[in-house]
């Protein structure tokens, strides 16, 4: 039984105007396009075989991914192949290693966000909350829907919800904290999630302010994150090295994977010790997402 096409879908008409793909489908296209071009590689990439199975045409395909990231979906696949993540982890030698010790926040931030950010006092993660009042909601974002969660003291989380679901997404951050007050409040958390995710947002005299709530081995991990900027990677190794525990490259894992504030504290950044884009929490296409759309921005920079 043939589907109805989508009310986006357009026929391959060269002359015809492109109809522009609604913003809550436009990250579900962009997933699954990223899945095919993992597969055969950006050489034997078949954009128009591609464009086909999302029942859209080419035109949109390449002008949805030009909008999305600024790269054409071959491109895209480029940025992040593994050899470009290779490429990135040898540019990247010694730059978190040499940034940490200078105390800066890396070499480059231009198309980073512009962050700051501080730890919540040690009682509150011990109480596991307690005392902590919690606005929440859900918005939209280049990589799907998203739940932010916003304390007194800043930003405390970023998880995604469209594989797993709403629940799922508040429950990554909320079981963290059991004793906080949680309160849902889309209309606060909506502009929030535009500034972070909007570049042109992105402004150095108007930081957004994060609140890292975990272990204090944790957060150091976390800080050593904000160190590694848009357009490079760095190893478990690496990290370990820079928060002085060269020999616990396990125990900075399990850190990373426990990273609240997804995306802004960048552990899509990290890359195994030969450039492999190794696992991420949010999955492997969302971490070569991530990658492909910050590599469009230092590309236009």
């Amino acid at each position: 039984m043939r589907h109805a096409l989508p009310p986006y879908y357009m026929a391959m008409n060269a002359n015809a105007p492109i109809t522009v793909i609604p913003e809550a489908e436009t990250y579900r296209i962009i997933a699954r396009a990223i899945e095919y071009l993992s597969v055969p590689g950006p050489e034997a990439a078949d954009v128009t075989a591609l464009a086909h199975a999302l029942s859209i045409s080419e035109r949109q395909l390449v002008e949805t991914f030009r909008r999305w990231c600024g790269l054409t979906p071959k491109s895209f696949a480029q940025a992040v192949a593994l050899d470009h993540a290779r490429k990135l982890l040898r540019d990247n030698l010694s730059v978190l290693d040499t940034s940490y010790e200078l105390g800066l926040s890396g070499p480059s931030r231009l198309h980073d966000l512009f962050v700051t950010y501080d730890a919540v006092p040690p009682g509150i993660y011990r109480a596991k909350g307690a005392g902590l009042e919690v606005d929440w909601g859900f918005a939209q974002s280049p990589f799907g829907r998203v739940c932010l969660m916003m304390t007194q003291y800043g930003v405390a989380g970023i998880s995604f919800a469209d594989e797993h679901g709403d629940d799922h997404a508040f429950n990554d951050l909320a079981t963290r904290w059991p004793n906080a007050k949680f309160n849902r409040n889309d209309a606060v958390i909506a502009p929030i999630v535009s500034r972070i995710f909007d570049p042109q947002r992105w402004d150095p005299e108007q930081p957004v302010r994060l609140v890292m709530i975990g272990s204090q081995f944790e957060i150091k991990v976390w800080e050593t994150l904000l160190k590694v900027p848009a357009g490079r990677a760095a190893t478990y190794g690496e990290v370990a090295r820079a928060v002085g525990r060269p020999d616990a490259a396990r125990a900075i894992g399990r850190a990373v994977g426990r990273n609240p504030i997804s995306f802004v504290v960048p552990c899509h950044r990290i890359v195994g010790s030969t450039g492999a884009l190794t696992g991420y929490h949010w999955g492997i296409v969302r971490k070569r997402a991530i990658l492909g759309w910050e590599a469009g921005l230092v590309a236009s920079s």
